[in-house]
């Protein structure tokens, strides 16, 4: 049964810590430290759970920057999930409506993990402090996962078994409008494709060579012609990261290239994989040279969760969307300024919204199944949606229609708005959190509903056993 007096006293709490909370956003933001390099985002954030009585753990799954933070004691285990990883090349001033670097070349907060960590350990910390004022049995933990921008520091935690004995997992992420997304996010593996042939002068002994730069282009031209019969929601980037030179008097003796191998599914990803791979085998006997490849990181789809889905949704019903002001949306005007009509008009059509002219603020919250056909990016808390029933909401923080990664999204990350929306994803998140915690039927649902859609799919983590954590000092090509 709903509980209206726990919603509120959780909404009370996060709206009195909201400014020590916002300080912290805005710190992690100064950082800007990119993947497995976030140490004072880190840092910042563990000083705040211990402020507020969490034990920690740290240096978790051999990443010095993976952490887990827990409070209470007993069943169930709640967990929170955060990231703090930033971008390359996308410093920016913060609230300038025009590209101005804060560093040339710097980086920036330009996914708003500033925001979602901070908002996850903001919904962790007002439960944590509503279990022990009620004498409530329960474990809460904040996950500070690194790495999630092309280093899948999730699916490696998952790998070391850190997600045990969580009963559900709650997350957000920053976004131009409010809902719950359920099962839209493509699986995705991150591939090195190295090729081997051998070095000659390519006038005078051209016969003697056998170049490994022919041997990519052709892979990259079977790749080319195979998008035709793979399944429509797949997708396949790649760059090519070496051609072996800049001698064009030489047969190239070595080249690579970085592939990104996307699917609907799990099962149907490590499928494509193997497609691809062929093809590059291929690519390698027709110009004798040879080929080898190497798992750099990689995330499952994400697994949605109906009753996780439906419970968290009528936390958005009864606690309605941010409370924008007036300042707020002529500021978010401005940036519109800057997008095309067609970002705007395709932010609208991403959630399954109607195009709403002059509207620059979201001012409403979106049904569980809109959008749900529309295939975005990838993210490892697919991965942590198979071995834990999980649950993800957006929420409204930016300006409609402002590209994800992007020197707008960076420059709206300490803006009023962007706090307010980040408090509103904390007492969405907690609500949701306590009602799982005093309904026991109803984490007991979440996990039928998990099981029956795993049913016969038994998980596979996309990354093999034999590949390391992409960790500051390590080599991967």
């Amino acid at each position: 049964m709903p509980n209206p007096a726990a919603r509120t006293a959780l909404v009370d709490t996060i709206e009195a810590l909201k400014p020590e909370f916002a300080e912290m956003s805005d710190a992690i933001w100064d950082h800007a430290e990119l993947s497995f390099h976030e140490e004072k985002s880190v840092a910042t954030q563990i000083a705040m759970l211990e402020k507020h009585g969490f034990r920690v753990s740290r240096g978790l799954a051999d990443i010095d920057t993976a952490f887990v933070g827990e409070s209470g004691q007993g069943l169930p285990v709640i967990a929170f999930l955060g990231e703090f990883d930033a971008l390359a090349g996308l410093s920016q001033v913060a609230g300038v409506a025009e590209a101005k670097a804060l560093t040339e070349g710097g980086t920036g907060h330009g996914c708003g993990h500033n925001l979602l960590g901070t908002g996850s350990l903001l919904a962790a910390v007002a439960l944590a402090r509503y279990l022990k004022e009620n004498d409530l049995p329960g474990t809460v933990r904040y996950y500070g996962c690194p790495g999630e921008e092309g280093g899948s520091g999730k699916t490696f935690m998952a790998r070391a078994g850190i997600f045990a004995g969580v009963d559900t997992a709650l997350t957000w992420h920053p976004a131009p409008f409010n809902g719950v997304r359920s099962t839209n996010n493509l699986a995705v593996l991150e591939i090195y494709y190295r090729f081997k042939g051998v070095a000659a002068h390519a006038s005078n002994g051209a016969h003697l060579g056998r170049s490994a730069l022919d041997a990519l282009e052709l892979m990259n031209v079977g790749v080319n012609y195979l998008r035709e019969h793979m399944p429509s929601s797949a997708r396949i980037h790649y760059a090519v990261t070496d051609t072996g030179g800049n001698a064009p008097n030489v047969v190239q003796a070595r080249a690579k290239a970085r592939y990104l191998v996307r699917a609907r599914s799990l099962p149907e990803l490590l499928d494509l994989v193997e497609r691809v791979r062929s093809v590059a085998k291929g690519a390698a006997l027709m110009t004798g040279t040879t080929v080898t490849d190497e798992i750099v990181s990689g995330d499952a789809n994400l697994v949605g969760n109906t009753p996780l889905e439906a419970l968290m949704h009528r936390q958005l019903e009864h606690l309605g969307p941010p409370q924008f002001d007036e300042d707020d949306r002529r500021t978010a005007a401005k940036f519109q300024e800057t997008f095309t009509g067609e970002d705007i008009a395709s932010a609208f059509e991403r959630f399954g919204l109607k195009l709403r002219r002059g509207v620059s603020l979201c001012d409403t919250i979106f049904p569980p199944e809109n959008g749900a056909g529309t295939l975005v990016g990838s993210t490892d808390v697919g991965t942590v949606s198979w071995v834990v029933p999980t649950v993800q909401m957006r929420g409204a923080t930016y300006a409609i229609g402002t590209p994800g990664h992007s020197w707008q999204l960076v420059a709206q990350g300490k803006l009023p708005a962007a706090h307010k929306g980040m408090e509103h994803a904390a007492k969405v998140m907690a609500s949701t959190a306590v009602e799982l915690i005093l309904d026991p039927a109803l984490i007991a649902a979440a996990k039928a509903d998990h099981a029956v859609r795993l049913e016969g799919t038994p998980f596979v983590n996309p990354i093999p056993d034999d590949v390391d954590p992409p960790i500051p000092g390590v080599s991967h090509g």
